[in-house]
């Protein structure tokens, strides 16, 4: 009696343990008004080293020229209206006949090169550090985890050539990259992951625009399940890939945008999708300073950028 007694107890206690464990991820260890997630781990001391890997002054945009071609994530689409103002049928504004051009855009957020925000993916309508989506999703804004949250990323970033190690121009979709492929090519380019980096991944995937699209949406190579895990746990503030959606696809198992619940919601992980990292690949751009100040709209949940990395 007793000893069933004490084995009752005992799965009583890895039910508790078990269901503590789950919900751990709805509180950030940054606090419970926390908005910013991993981009606490940014610090002044960290920003002065990275600083200090600018040796040749070279710049690379990451970010890709967006139009109505551009593939995305459906029902995502783009259109751009240039227009001219009050100018129609005279020379000029004023005396010395001034004209000028604008531009108007009806576009889907997500498409290009762009940052998703902390409110972009959630588990069961709950997002980073337990945000529930009726307290804070509305039609116009979100009322936390804002993409104008988001502070200026300065960091050390580092680029995983995985086309490299895996002697291809173009990496096959469904590969996933897990602790062991991040860890051996990060050893093979002779590299460390410290917290307070910003990892981007080269696949040559982004080459497919224009030539494959049907191929370039369909699936892609990307980060794994373990993989996302290996780098949350070292305390990354950001992870990119010239994909445009990060994890690989197919999924590693039936459940969907597992990575982006790891990061995004679990961790407050910043992703960077479609990154253009063909030319810092090209120079084995491996470590650089980088930069991005994105737009600012108040309650937005993703931004297109056009981040800098600088060697």
């Amino acid at each position: 009696m007793r000893t069933a007694f004490v084995l009752c107890c005992s799965i009583a206690l890895l039910a508790t343990v078990g269901t503590a464990s789950a919900q751990d991820w709805t509180k950030s260890k940054w606090g419970p008004n926390d908005e910013i997630g991993a981009a606490n781990y940014m610090t002044p001391e960290l920003v002065v080293k990275a600083a200090s890997l600018v040796k040749t002054g070279k710049t690379y945009a990451l970010g890709i020229p967006v139009d109505t071609k551009t593939p995305a994530y459906p029902p995502r689409t783009f259109k751009m209206t240039v227009v001219q103002p009050g100018q129609a049928g005279i020379s000029g504004l004023g005396p010395n006949k001034a004209t000028y051009n604008d531009d108007i855009l009806d576009t889907w957020v997500g498409i290009g090169s762009q940052l998703d925000g902390l409110g972009h993916l959630g588990i069961e309508h709950v997002y980073y550090n337990g945000n529930k989506l009726a307290d804070f999703a509305d039609p116009n804004g979100l009322k936390k985890l804002g993409i104008e949250k988001v502070p200026p990323m300065v960091a050390r970033g580092v680029l995983l050539d995985m086309a490299a190690y895996y002697n291809t121009d173009v990496v096959k979709e469904g590969t996933a990259f897990n602790k062991k492929e991040i860890e051996e090519a990060a050893k093979k380019q002779g590299v460390e992951i410290r917290q307070g980096d910003v990892v981007i991944f080269h696949t040559g995937w982004l080459s497919l625009i224009g030539k494959d699209d049907k191929r370039y949406s369909a699936g892609e190579p990307g980060l794994g399940v373990e993989g996302a895990n290996y780098l949350t746990g070292k305390g990354v503030v950001a992870v990119g890939a010239d994909t445009w959606g990060l994890e690989v696809l197919p999924f590693e198992t039936n459940n969907v945008f597992e990575v982006h619940q790891i990061l995004l919601a679990k961790n407050g992980t910043y992703i960077l999708e479609n990154m253009d990292t063909a030319e810092l690949a090209k120079d084995r751009g491996y470590e650089f300073l980088f930069v991005l100040g994105q737009p600012r709209w108040r309650g937005g949940v993703q931004s297109m950028i056009n981040p800098v990395a600088i060697r």
